[in-house]
């Protein structure tokens, strides 16, 4: 048994159907065109990733850079 009750000789020639209605050039295109759609979605979800850890980033540099200026605001003012 293969996936679901279809045996592997039933996959065999569906695929053998598919080859003989679309041909080997237009299969190798689509083949193309969908690794293609796959590393652009790649590219897209790490692009995404890495400007949404550099906006943490600068995020925490201003935290940092006011409670910096409000301690020393704090000291000026007790002094």
């Amino acid at each position: 048994m293969g996936f679901g009750g279809i045996s592997i000789w039933q996959l065999i020639i569906i695929l053998a159907i598919i080859v003989l209605l679309f041909g080997t050039k237009k299969l190798r295109g689509i083949g193309g065109d969908l690794g293609s759609a796959v590393k652009g979605f790649k590219k897209a979800v790490s692009d995404d990733d890495q400007a949404s850890a550099k906006s943490e980033q600068i995020e925490q540099a201003s935290n940092t850079q006011n409670k910096e200026t409000v301690e020393k605001s704090k000291d000026d003012h007790k002094a």
